[in-house]
């Protein structure tokens, strides 16, 4: 399966940031063992079935089914004028409307629908909902100094991880838990030095197929922490 390369996507140190006892791989390997522990991602069977909040807009349904063992991928997106579903097999990407293959062409450009965004979705929510164990992909340069530091009302590890060209150009930035190593937010930007990109807030543990993913993953930007939306994970 492709790495899913970072796209999308300010820091607030309310302390200096101090250096850990921990290396980053060993933070890491804590962290997947504590979202991971059966080794489960590999071969991950799961329905994430989400609501997407969004300041001044209706609530928008999500599903997405991520079969890693047979590298399968299916999302589904419901808007007010049909469903939009994307495939993916191996790395084959489908793109059909209303369970049809043949888009209309002002549903195709208003939402950007092609085959190629198929795999873009799904390298996408595989990367997100898959931390902390897609940092282990090849391509991912990770710096070995973890910091102890501050970050929007709580102290966390965080590390900073960097892309291959080939694989990314943006900067991340990834927070754990003090105590129990779980991922809680992460950061990302395409220019540190402009302060742009968004950050991401975890909020409550939900468990799919032996794995624990937030239930609720709030976007802001970092230049003026303007809150973007909200995924929610249902039953």
């Amino acid at each position: 399966m492709k790495h899913f390369i970072p796209f999308l996507f300010s820091l607030i140190v309310l302390t200096p940031a101090l250096k850990s006892q921990m290396t980053a791989t060993e933070l890491l390997d804590k962290s997947i063992e504590f979202h991971d522990p059966k080794n489960n991602w590999d071969k991950f069977q799961g329905t994430l079935n989400f609501i997407v909040e969004r300041p001044d807009k209706a609530n928008g349904q999500r599903k997405v089914e991520i079969n890693n063992k047979n590298q399968e991928f299916s999302f589904w997106a419901e808007y007010e004028e049909g469903t939009l579903n994307y495939t993916v097999s191996k790395d084959e990407g489908f793109a059909k409307w209303n369970n049809s293959e043949s888009v209309p062409s002002d549903m195709a450009e208003k939402y950007r629908i092609n085959a190629d965004r198929a795999v873009m979705y799904r390298n996408y929510y595989t990367y997100l909902y898959g931390m902390p164990m897609k940092l282990k992909d090849e391509g991912t340069i990770i710096d070995p100094k973890v910091a102890v530091t501050e970050f929007y009302g709580s102290t966390y590890h965080r590390i900073k991880v960097t892309y291959k060209p080939s694989v990314g150009k943006d900067t991340w930035y990834f927070y754990f838990n003090l105590e129990t190593h779980a991922l809680e937010a992460y950061q990302f930007y395409k220019d540190e030095s402009k302060k742009d990109g968004e950050y991401i807030l975890f909020k409550d543990l939900m468990e799919i197929d032996k794995v624990k993913m937030p239930k609720v993953r709030a976007w802001y930007y970092n230049k003026d922490e303007k809150y973007l939306a909200t995924d929610v994970l249902v039953e």
